[in-house]
């Protein structure tokens, strides 16, 4: 186990078991030092227990919407961001080569109006830097959405770069 993964348990967390691909796509792709994650939506091991739009301060939903308040946005955006290292460790082989987080993108599935958009991706960026220190500060857009696949709340992609 790495030194991520030591502090990842003690934080009380732990990568999924699996983590697929829902699209003809790759989870990621490697570019020198470079590894370009694709877009994990907040899904574990199979399931999206995160699902409809994240409502901010104030907001309220059509009745039978099924929503999620901006705590529980930003526990999706940790979950994101457990997949993204879960897709990271097969891609670098240890957790412990990332040099820096360069950059995260972070998508919110919201209502008309929302503007709390980067409190909720907190959650993932928060992670990341507790992780990895001042290695895990980045660059960072987080924006609202009206949709997401399979009706997750959140979903983060994100570049990292390794040491040799």
């Amino acid at each position: 186990m790495s030194h991520v993964e030591d502090r990842l348990a003690a934080l009380g967390l732990a990568l999924p078991d699996a983590c697929q691909p829902r699209g003809a796509f790759l989870p990621y792709r490697k570019s020198g030092d470079l590894i370009f994650m694709a877009g994990q939506i907040a899904e574990w091991n199979g399931a999206t227990p995160y699902v409809g739009p994240v409502l901010g301060d104030g907001q309220t939903a059509p009745a039978g919407l099924r929503t999620v308040d901006l705590a529980t946005g930003r526990k999706a955006a940790e979950v994101c961001a457990l997949n993204l290292l879960f897709h990271l460790k097969a891609a670098a082989g240890d957790l412990d080569r990332v040099k820096a987080v360069v950059r995260l993108g972070g998508f919110v599935q919201c209502l008309f109006g929302f503007a709390q958009s980067p409190q909720v991706i907190n959650g993932a960026s928060d992670l990341l830097i507790e992780l990895y220190g001042e290695a895990g500060r980045h660059a960072r857009t987080a924006v609202g959405v009206a949709g997401l696949p399979a009706n997750a709340s959140v979903e983060v992609d994100a570049i990292f770069s390794l040491a040799d």
